[in-house]
């Protein structure tokens, strides 16, 4: 409960307009944009969403350990 509620204040409270980056391709199923949260030493969150107009659709989320990470190295 505790990272569900980490990663919700994070996105509540994230500048959409900075350190965005483009999902690759073979991925954009999860989101077209996504960016980071680092949690701790060991575990980054990737967000990734869909934007029109001012609106953002938060449509996946994982993390360093997940079996889709290596798609984005």
């Amino acid at each position: 409960k505790l990272y569900v509620q980490e990663i919700v204040l994070y996105i509540n409270n994230y500048d959409f307009e900075t350190n965005i980056r483009k999902t690759p391709k073979s991925i954009q199923n999860f989101g077209k944009k996504f960016f980071k949260f680092k949690a701790n030493n060991r575990t980054t969150w990737y967000i990734f969403f869909d934007q029109k107009d001012n609106k953002f659709l938060v449509k996946y989320i994982l993390n360093n350990h997940s079996k889709d990470f290596p798609e984005l190295m």
